[in-house]
């Protein structure tokens, strides 16, 4: 699954759209992460998104 993410000026106006992969972070939460390029006044941006489910990281002794 994937989630689709638009960066819009506060006029409404698309700057970006990315694609929001799920991933499994390494300290074990899951969630959703992308990134991305924009140029917003002539000027370019690294963008990135990331959304973590609250609660998706296993405790240490859950894992053994």
């Amino acid at each position: 699954m994937f989630l689709v993410a638009e960066l819009k000026t506060q006029d409404g106006q698309l700057v970006a759209m990315l694609t929001v992969p799920a991933k499994d972070f390494k300290t074990g939460s899951k969630g959703y992460f992308g990134n991305t390029k924009a140029e917003i006044d002539g000027k370019r941006y690294q963008d990135q998104i990331q959304i973590v489910e609250i609660g998706s990281k296993k405790k240490a002794d859950e894992n053994q």
